[in-house]
């Protein structure tokens, strides 16, 4: 019986699955939406009252997106009191989205990575995972990686598509 050789294994590729090199750390929504009288104003007292007696515990350790998706006019102080509140509290607060911060976080935590292990590797950006991973992700890792690296592709090391190869 003639022992099997894994070939991919001996190839000498470094795969990179993305969601292991982001942070795990939560993202929540903080949306003004949701202390706005009638959906339309917002009053100030009832907006301190309320923001004295909210549990901002639950934003412990977590990167924290602060907007309004109403379609109101929400003064300026009001994202400055809900900072006040978060600071020291929440890991770091965006005024975003929470799809534009994890994409701020994604760039931010890939630029610093450091890309000395894979100087002149072959390098498969693994495209499938059991968590969504941000386009954003993928962009910045090309950018990261193309000028230290062999080769980039994307994919499975069974089925690779090109993405770099140095000449």
């Amino acid at each position: 019986m003639q022992e099997i050789i894994n070939r991919i294994e001996q190839s000498g590729l470094i795969t990179i699955e993305l969601n292991q090199l982001l942070s795990n750390r939560a993202r929540v929504a903080f949306d003004l939406k949701d202390w706005l009288y009638e959906g339309l104003i917002l009053r100030e007292k009832d907006f301190r009252e309320g923001l004295a007696s909210h549990d901002w515990s639950q934003y412990r350790n977590a990167y924290v997106c602060v907007h309004c998706s109403a379609d109101a006019i929400v003064p300026i102080w009001a994202y400055m009191l809900v900072a006040g509140y978060l600071q020291g509290v929440a890991t770091e607060v965006f005024f975003s989205s929470t799809e534009e911060a994890e994409n701020m976080i994604t760039q931010r935590e890939i630029s610093n990575l450091d890309s000395s292990e894979y100087n002149d590797q072959r390098v498969i950006v693994k495209g499938c995972s059991n968590l969504k991973t941000p386009e954003a992700a993928y962009m910045a890792i090309t950018m990261k990686l193309q000028p230290v690296v062999k080769s980039l592709m994307f994919g499975e090391a069974c089925s690779t598509v090109p993405v770099f190869k140095r000449k």
